[in-house]
């Protein structure tokens, strides 16, 4: 046609480098390529069918797992606050949930093994559920330590309360007034609420200097370790302490009137001949000045510094 035309170059055709050979080609390869797509696309569609079955599998077991999990954490917790019957009967129903949990881990298996195959099929989302596998481990594990936490406690509290011979009456006015100054349910007190939590109790803390020394001394006892915070059991000890010291209290005072051969006041002289050295002077250093009648000089008031000591005075 080139030549019949006197097209120059002796060309079939300038407006193309393609030749019909080469069309027929490609035309053969996507006749090929066309089912081996659709083979693709269908292998990809079988694989999206089975990772949504996956997804809604883990989902429904998940969607129901995560809810019981937060129901018993919040009904131990509730058993935890002190408010539900006596100490036998929180330890009872504690006893029960930890059975309960025993029994249920069943579902957990379940859901760990259809996690593995989550995983090991690369599926990172799931539109079915809000729970992730790590967000249920971290709540079982939280119930698991709630219900064994709130077991030792009532155990340690119930051994508190024999030992120390308090009611149940008392006691329950201790967990009353604790749950009412924990406002964020923590099982804890900053030193600020456990303050006013003493003070709701009749415990006297004066507002001065003596009575910011007095309550440090009482955060030493109920918070050894100095972690700004004081648990329910730490609290209930130094109650019950209180509760029955009233007698030790009048002990020490009969004890230095003795030392003091019946006089309303001590000397620092017969302290340091009656106690120990390291006792002698720890009692001179917080000892006020007697100001009764017949006082002397150098005369020490033995009566304020004991019951001061029980947190029992106004002084």
């Amino acid at each position: 046609m080139a030549t019949q035309y006197h097209v120059p170059g002796g060309i079939e055709n300038p407006y193309t480098v393609l030749v019909p050979s080469e069309i027929t080609g490609k035309w053969g390869e996507v006749k090929q390529l066309v089912p081996k797509r659709d083979q693709t696309l269908q292998s990809e569609l079988m694989r999206q069918q089975r990772n949504e079955g996956l997804r809604r599998k883990f989902a429904e077991k998940a969607n129901g797992v995560g809810p019981w999990i937060e129901r018993n954490i919040d009904q131990v917790a509730a058993i935890g606050m002190g408010m539900q019957g006596t100490l036998e009967d929180q330890l009872a129903k504690l006893r029960q949930y930890e059975e309960a949990v025993s029994l249920y881990k069943v579902h957990m298996d379940e859901l760990e093994k259809v996690h593995q195959e989550v995983q090991e099929n690369m599926i990172f989302e799931n539109r079915y559920t809000q729970y992730t596998m790590e967000t249920l481990r971290v709540g079982w594990e939280q119930l698991l330590t709630s219900i064994q936490r709130n077991i030792n406690e009532v155990e340690n509290q119930i051994l508190t309360r024999d030992s120390k011979g308090i009611t149940q009456e008392q006691l329950n006015e201790f967990r009353a007034s604790f749950n009412h100054f924990d406002k964020g349910r923590t099982g804890r007190l900053n030193p600020d609420e456990y303050k006013s939590c003493l003070v709701s109790l009749g415990y006297n803390i004066r507002n001065d200097r003596q009575g910011d020394n007095d309550f440090r001394r009482i955060m030493t006892l109920v918070d050894p370790n100095g972690t700004g915070y004081v648990a329910f059991d730490a609290f209930l000890d130094f109650m019950t302490r209180e509760s029955t010291d009233t007698d030790t209290a009048e002990q020490i005072i009969d004890s230095f009137r003795i030392l003091a051969n019946d006089k309303p006041y001590i000397t620092a002289e017969e302290l340091r001949k009656e106690l120990p050295p390291d006792q002698a002077e720890y009692c001179i250093g917080r000892m006020a000045p007697f100001k009764g009648p017949g006082a002397i000089p150098g005369a020490l008031d033995y009566y304020s510094f004991s019951t001061a000591l029980y947190g029992e005075s106004d002084l």
